[in-house]
């Protein structure tokens, strides 16, 4: 696949505590193999289907570490992309550092504490695949502080957005697009409101692809994981939210399974 443009979701990546059991979760539940890079000192591993990359699989070196499943935005310069950041508000955590030939990375929060990581590509550009079962399909942004983290992500990385339902109201969502493809939507941001518990922190929501929604879930099940919101529909695919085995929590969706019509 082509390098990605600036500011497109363009690979993820889950801190877990036990690299063995993420494989056998991730594989059973997606299809995924896996392929080892012994030489890297994190001792990261790849997930692969139908021969691309979709995802990797990193060990937590630090039990602090939230189990957590991460987005990466492309850039075509990473450390211009962290003084952007600085610039904007938002705070550099990691890098921006090299991954081998693979490429280079930095990690950053938001000014309402989102955590992202930023990818500039090298020999490895990103997602292979994505939006088919198995692989990445959707993100967005889950956060407090709509009114400093748009403008935030508008000076980063030029996002453009659209606003669906009503601003300031029970649904207040957008949907971004880049300036190098306008118009098609690539993340989402929702402003939570008083439904989601006061403990949850803003965060980047994660979707994988999945064949049948309801499998999926029943799937988690059997393999340790649990279930924190039942399977729904939407006008986007039918949908779920879990947690895997380790703690580390994801959206599976149905994308052919549509119902309703898209909010306005």
């Amino acid at each position: 696949m082509a390098a990605f443009a600036e500011g497109v979701p363009c690979w993820a990546d889950a801190f877990i505590p036990d690299m063995g059991a993420g494989k056998r979760f991730y594989g059973e539940l997606f299809g995924w193999t896996f392929q080892d890079d012994e030489g890297d000192r994190n001792a990261f591993t790849i997930a692969v289907l139908d021969g691309k990359p979709v995802a990797a699989l990193l060990p937590k070196t630090d039990g602090r570490m939230p189990t957590v499943w991460n987005i990466y935005l492309a850039s075509p310069d990473a450390a211009a992309s962290a003084e952007k950041v600085r610039q904007a508000g938002g705070q550099v955590i990691v890098g921006p550092g090299q991954v081998g030939e693979h490429g280079t990375m930095l990690m950053a929060a938001d000014p309402g504490g989102a955590v992202f990581g930023v990818w500039q590509a090298g020999t490895q550009p990103g997602f292979g695949q994505k939006g088919e079962p198995g692989s990445y399909a959707w993100t967005e942004l889950l956060t407090r502080d709509s009114a400093r983290v748009d403008p935030f992500y508008r000076a980063v990385f030029g996002y453009e957005g659209k606003q669906i339902g009503e601003a300031g109201g029970d649904f207040d969502y957008e949907v971004w697009s880049v300036q190098d493809e306008p118009g098609i939507p690539q993340l989402g941001r929702m402003q939570m409101g008083p439904q989601f518990p006061a403990e949850l922190p803003s965060h980047f929501q994660l979707f994988f692809g999945v064949d049948d929604c309801d499998a999926a879930v029943a799937a988690v099940g059997k393999l340790g994981g649990r279930v924190n919101r039942e399977p729904m529909d939407s006008p986007y695919g039918r949908n779920a939210a879990v947690i895997d085995d380790q703690g580390a929590a994801f959206v599976v969706i149905d994308m052919s399974r549509k119902v309703g019509e898209p909010p306005a």
